[in-house]
């Protein structure tokens, strides 16, 4: 080993909203939220974990950032040298805030790092999409801001990031009840009508761009969806009176994800439009909180002690 082998490295990673109403699997944007790792290299594989939900995040073997690390080493027929890994949570679990896309991000780039892959963050994201199946949340992850993504033909993830407009502002609402991924994905259809495909398509690139030029006009119909969020209506109580909502300065409600939380785009100065969705949660029954998250215009960082 050499003489620094045992140097500390500080990874944060932000959380990661998806979709964004219509683009579903194509749409995410980072949140000043974030996942942070403390690592080095160890004589034997140790896990720490403190912050939101820590009870919940495993310290064995099977906790998905070691995972990820060690399915990227095989994939690349390396061993990965055993690590002491300090765990710091500020995401949300189960809440469609990407808490896995965040840990799967992380064991991408300890892996980069520790195997001396020198990787640029389009591979890393390259490898963490491979790795999720789809890079909606990793591409926030790796790259920060708002970025449309897809996988080409090759298998290559393709990826652009814009910034939100100075004139837009978000919020997350997060309500007290978790809504598994496996479930939520499990509602959807098998296919869709040629008439709901050029409904959605329509309302992506409607809002993309929105999101470029900061048209507000066209506001509320370009976060409308006919992809995901009907049929997952029945899964949050709410949903359905949050998605019509219509008050001054509110742009639009969207779940975050695969829900239950709720993307709340605003008129810059009109914060007080999340309270409508906390109401509505409490009508339902259920108690919610307003994270107020910047957008960070990086995704990953990763500092070395």
């Amino acid at each position: 080993m050499q003489a620094d082998s045992n140097r500390w490295f500080t990874l944060r990673v932000p959380a990661s909203s998806a979709n964004l109403g219509p683009g579903f699997d194509a749409l995410g944007l980072a949140l000043g939220v974030y996942l942070t790792c403390r690592f080095r290299r160890s004589e034997a594989l140790t896990i720490q974990a403190s912050g939101r939900d820590a009870a919940s995040i495993p310290c064995s073997s099977d906790n998905l950032i070691w995972q990820t690390a060690l399915t990227v080493a095989q994939a690349h027929r390396m061993t990965m040298p055993p690590i002491e890994l300090h765990i710091d949570n500020e995401i949300p679990l189960g809440k469609g805030m990407g808490s896995s896309a965040a840990a799967l991000t992380a064991g991408v780039v300890i892996a980069d790092e520790l195997l001396e892959l020198g990787w640029k963050p389009l591979r890393i994201l390259d490898e963490a999409a491979r790795l999720e199946g789809h890079p909606d949340n990793v591409a926030p992850c790796t790259l920060g801001s708002i970025v449309a993504s897809a996988i080409d033909s090759g298998g290559v993830t393709r990826a652009v990031r814009l910034d939100l407009p100075k004139s837009f502002d978000l919020a997350i609402v997060v309500p007290d009840f978790d809504l598994p991924t496996a479930k939520a994905r499990a509602v959807l259809p098998s296919g869709y009508s040629r008439e709901d495909a050029v409904f959605n398509v329509q309302r992506a690139a409607l809002l993309i761009a929105a999101l470029a030029t900061g048209t507000t006009s066209v506001f509320p119909a370009a976060i409308e969806d006919r992809f995901h969020q009907p049929y997952r209506e029945a899964l949050v109580p709410g949903l359905h009176e949050i998605l019509r909502l219509r008050a001054p300065g509110l742009l639009g409600c969207a779940l975050s994800g695969a829900g239950p939380s709720i993307l709340v785009f605003f008129e810059r100065g009109y914060e007080s439009v999340c309270g409508l969705v906390v109401q509505i949660f409490r009508l339902h029954g259920h108690e919610a909180e307003t994270l107020h998250c910047s957008i960070p215009e990086r995704g990953f960082e990763l500092r070395r002690e």
